[in-house]
């Protein structure tokens, strides 16, 4: 085994480690996350660490030992912080609201546009242009906002639309008369 490249994964006290064949589960105080790791890299637990090593130095194999070095760590920051993401809305007249656990946004349509919220996945609206997309899946989170930006991305002439929370909207000007 490879122990290039080796960084370990810490895994704070209150979480849980379970190690199988091809599949890696970890449990937290927020919630339980597994995913299936390919059948070259193994994942060990040492202590308070977690080692994931490569069989060679292949270009396959190195590229799989940080795909799941990546999985993993994301996984154990997951069940113990969790992940959000912030998105801004911008434009007269368009504005957020929670119905239930659902996310209702007027964008500007003729209709309301409802995000039915994932299993997983929570929504907070401190500002009626503000959302908040919170979880312990980084991917599911960030499908989530991608999702809800997508309903009305951002325009270049005026800027409106919705967008992540720091994006920068490169601006176009105008036809001149």
């Amino acid at each position: 085994m490879s122990r290039i490249g080796r960084k370990p994964i810490p895994v704070p006290s209150g979480v849980e480690i379970q190690i199988e064949p091809e599949l890696v589960t970890v449990k937290g105080p927020k919630g339980e996350l597994s995913e299936r790791i390919p059948r070259d890299i193994t994942v060990v637990q040492e202590g308070e660490e977690l080692l994931v090593t490569r069989p060679t130095d292949r270009g396959e194999h190195r590229s799989l030992h940080g795909l799941t070095r990546s999985l993993v760590a994301n996984m154990v920051e997951g069940v113990t912080d969790g992940f959000e993401k912030t998105l801004e809305i911008q434009g007269v007249g368009y504005r957020a609201a929670l119905k239930g656990s659902d996310l209702t946004l007027a964008l500007g349509y003729s209709h309301p546009v409802e995000i039915p919220a994932p299993d997983g996945i929570s929504f907070d609206v401190p500002q009626p242009t503000s959302v908040i997309v919170k979880g312990i899946s980084k991917q599911l989170v960030g499908e989530t906002a991608a999702k809800i930006r997508k309903s009305r991305p951002p325009e270049p002439y005026k800027g409106k639309g919705i967008r992540y929370e720091g994006e920068h909207v490169i601006r176009k000007v105008g036809k001149r008369a």
